[in-house]
């Protein structure tokens, strides 16, 4: 063992005294609980952006294509789209706007066609059905099939069977004049994505109803496409543009949703921030602690520098000190973090309304990346924290320090 190494381990193991051990204590457990604090809320945060991020991307897909086409030509697209290596699959989707009224209530939605067969490869919009289905099993002349959300149905206080009607805003001509054009449908199910903006502000209905109801004449609005990887997106999209050409928007889904995920990683951003000041303050500890460690062994300092000992050496048997302190402070932080992810995913310590998040329990999700910060991040300030005391013991004068010590 290298001689600086040997003295810093020797006087952190045998410090005398009560007050200096406390000290030595607290600096450990600073660092320690600064870096658990830290560990476990940004894997609580985690959890709830990739439960968020679960439920947007399965109730829409990887990559939505916006622009009309005709009914001879979304086939086509599609076919040109699916043999991009980087897509799964892809299907046909309508979106539009229409007023859906209901015993004397009247609320602005979103209308969205799809075909549930086709719609079952790209998102798992199918297994968010809790009542009904998108093609209920009816008569030929009963009206045309609506699943809402369960939100909407909730503050309508429609349940499935019961008759509404959808007013479009686009106008009909008539002998008497202009009028918007309005269609009976009947409710044949309820979906609950988990989600409150989908639930409580979208329709679903299938493609010839859809089509039928905004004038589409058997077209659709755009296509939605699955990936086999979540993170070629942006690459993926590109080469979409260049398969079908221009005319057509291709929006990924961070895009359809970049003031939710602004939030979300400016919301964790600044809880990284406050809680490592937990950290910089267990870090003014260590140097505290340093200091006084420096005042406390001034005289075998002293004999050090006489026996040959150089400044350099000094500094970093002060060093190797404030360095053994964090690492011991941060596994042991790393290890109290690991158990409180455990508890928190365990056990049902923080329970949750159901009705709002959707979930009982606090969803935990540990990432090496922020690991990885926390970990290099603390051992940066620790080191910053053991210089000027190392700096300080190095600079003492031998002959005082044998002398005064």
């Amino acid at each position: 063992m290298k001689f600086e190494r040997f003295v810093a381990l020797r006087y952190l193991t045998r410090r005398k005294g009560l007050f200096a051990i406390i000290t030595t204590l607290i600096g450990v457990a600073g660092v320690s609980v600064g870096v658990a604090a830290l560990i476990t809320t940004l894997s609580v945060m985690n959890g709830f952006q990739t439960d968020i991020k679960e439920k947007v991307i399965g109730a829409q897909s990887h990559i939505l294509v916006f622009g009309r086409m005709p009914a001879g030509a979304y086939e086509k697209h599609i076919k040109q789209i699916e043999q991009i290596p980087l897509v799964e699959a892809a299907a046909p989707h309508i979106y539009g706007q229409a007023i859906l009224s209901y015993d004397g209530q009247s609320v602005g939605l979103v209308v969205r066609g799809l075909d549930p067969e086709k719609e079952k490869k790209i998102n798992n919009l199918n297994d968010s059905l809790t009542e009904g289905s998108f093609t209920p099993d009816w008569a030929e002349d009963a009206p045309a099939p609506l699943v809402l959300g369960t939100e909407l149905a909730y503050s309508l206080g429609a349940q499935v069977g019961d008759d509404v009607v959808l007013i479009s805003p686009q106008s009909i001509s008539t002998s008497a004049g202009m009028f918007p054009k309005m269609k009976k449908f009947r409710v044949s199910g309820l979906l609950r994505t988990g989600y409150y903006e989908f639930d409580n502000t979208i329709a679903y209905t299938t493609l010839p109803h859809a089509s039928d109801f905004l004038g589409l004449k058997g077209g659709v609005t755009g296509v939605a496409v699955k990936l086999h990887n979540l993170n070629q997106a942006d690459q993926a999209a590109e080469e979409i543009r260049q398969a079908i050409g221009y005319g057509y928007t291709v929006r990924t889904f961070a895009q359809l949703n970049s003031t939710l995920y602004a939030a979300l990683k400016l919301e964790k951003a600044v809880m990284f921030i406050i809680l490592f000041l937990i950290i910089i303050v267990a870090s003014l500890n260590i140097a505290g602690n340093l200091i006084l460690l420096g005042t406390e062994k001034l005289r075998d300092i002293g004999l050090m520098r006489a026996m040959g000992a150089s400044p350099k050496m000094i500094r970093k048997v002060f060093m190797w000190e404030a360095m053994a302190i964090a690492t011991l402070g941060i596994f042991l932080g790393i290890a109290l973090a690991c158990l409180l992810c455990w508890i928190i995913a365990t056990f049902n310590i923080v329970e949750l309304p159901g009705d709002i998040y959707y979930l009982t329990k606090v969803p935990v999700r540990m990432e090496w990346t922020d690991l990885l910060a926390v970990v290099g991040g603390s051992y940066l300030i620790c080191f910053f924290a053991g210089l000027y005391p190392a700096a300080k013991a190095s600079r003492v004068n031998p002959t005082d320090a044998i002398r005064y010590g």
